[in-house]
């Protein structure tokens, strides 16, 4: 099926992609791999309630698009399949976003003095004798 102006895109994925697919009460489908774009992140589509063709284990550089109301489909290099699904879920990793925003904080020079006598002291048994003769053990 060709993509048309309507068509949004929900996910786009670079590299492979894994495909699970949960059967039973909870039907679903999972596809989980790292999105396409200038910055690379774990990315989780998951469908709940999926009906339609089945997909492969794994794809190639997929893409999925909202057809309609409950509507999507899967794109791939191998091949294009219709999905009908009561929600669709999208995870993105947001650690390195975060980290990039919140940089770590520094370690203040006296804790890291302290931590580095201590840990010099315990390497030899008259450090550690010492260490216990302060702490009262």
């Amino acid at each position: 099926m060709a993509e048309s102006s309507s068509d949004s895109l929900i996910a786009a994925f670079a590299g492979s992609v894994r495909c699970t697919r949960e059967t039973g009460v909870a039907r679903g489908l999972t596809l989980s791999g790292v999105s396409a774009g200038r910055s690379p992140e774990r990315l989780i589509v998951s469908f709940v309630g999926a009906d339609g063709a089945e997909i492969p284990a794994t794809l190639e550089a997929a893409r999925v698009l909202k057809l309609g109301a409950r509507r999507y489909q899967v794109l791939s290099a191998s091949g294009a399949w219709l999905i009908e699904s009561c929600a669709l879920h999208v995870h993105r990793d947001a650690r390195q976003v975060f980290f990039r925003a919140v940089p770590p904080r520094s370690v203040p020079l006296g804790k890291r003095l302290f931590w580095r006598t201590i840990l010099w002291l315990a390497r030899c048994r008259a450090g550690l004798r010492l260490l216990r003769a302060l702490t009262g053990r």
